[in-house]
């Protein structure tokens, strides 16, 4: 029995060194025909030299020429630099580089993002923006002009002069409307967004906490209310004047008429 065990133990023994031996005449025979070359690398290489670095790369890595001077040596990574896009292959993944205009891109034909003095447009990296498009600086990209945009206007506001809606015949009216869209700098600018008129009421006296800004009034400086007192005082003589003028003129005017009227009635019956 412990023969059986002696003979079984060399016999494993002697498959292992049989293996091991075939396994370094592969590495000495492939040396040969590949001068350089290293299976041991570290970094991601599947095999490199010690000249060139990697060579290939482990799977899913991208191979990248690394520039060194006049050296190029290459290198395993998992992603590719600013100014390159992965490619992958059957045979080999490996990073190219993006157009000259290009800094960094998703593949050869579409930009994310461009050198100074392009605009990224849609993928591509312009000198000049397109018709309808204006460079936005802060992030180098052509952005759509947009132009204003208001609403419609309101109804006109009620007839009233400094504030009051009473205690005059002519005043203005205001509307309004509103901004919708605010425009880019190459936009439209917007319109007007507020107007006034001219209007005329039938004159009223106001009426005690009818003025619309009472209590702003009674906040004023004394001087300041007394000026505006004696300046609505005046106006309404002023307004009542013209009123009493013209009714004494419509008066003197009807007189006139009537009195024309006799007289021609009067001529009438004379000559008869």
């Amino acid at each position: 029995m412990q023969l059986q065990l002696i003979s079984l133990v060399l016999i494993c023994l002697h498959s292992m060194e049989y293996i091991d031996s075939q396994h370094a005449s592969r590495i000495r025979r492939h040396r040969k025909l590949h001068p350089g070359v290293s299976h041991g690398c570290q970094g991601g290489c599947a095999t490199c030299s010690d000249y060139n670095g990697c060579l290939s790369c482990k799977p899913r890595l991208f191979f990248f020429l690394e520039r060194n001077g006049m050296r190029q040596t290459g290198v395993c990574l998992s992603s590719c630099p600013s100014g390159y896009y992965g490619t992958r292959s059957p045979d080999i993944n490996k990073c190219t580089k993006c157009k000259a205009d290009c800094d960094a891109c998703f593949n050869r034909n579409f930009c994310t993002n461009c050198k100074a003095g392009f605009y990224l447009h849609m993928g591509r990296c312009l000198d000049i923006c397109p018709d309808e498009y204006e460079p936005k600086e802060q992030h180098m990209e052509c952005t759509a002009i947009v132009h204003c945009e208001v609403g419609e206007w309101s109804q006109w506001s009620p007839c009233s002069k400094r504030g009051k809606t009473c205690g005059f015949k002519r005043g203005e009216e205001s509307r309004t409307r509103e901004t919708l869209r605010v425009p880019s700098a190459s936009g439209d600018t917007c319109p007007a967004t507020k107007e006034k008129r001219k209007c005329a009421v039938q004159r009223r006296r106001c009426r005690k906490g009818e003025r619309k800004e009472g209590s702003e009034r009674k906040r004023r400086p004394n001087k300041e209310n007394k000026e505006e007192n004696q300046e609505s005082r005046q106006e309404e003589r002023d307004t009542d004047n013209r009123e009493e003028s013209e009714n004494k003129n419509k008066t003197e005017h009807r007189r006139r008429k009537a009195q024309n009227k006799q007289h021609v009635s009067t001529a009438g019956s004379t000559a008869h």
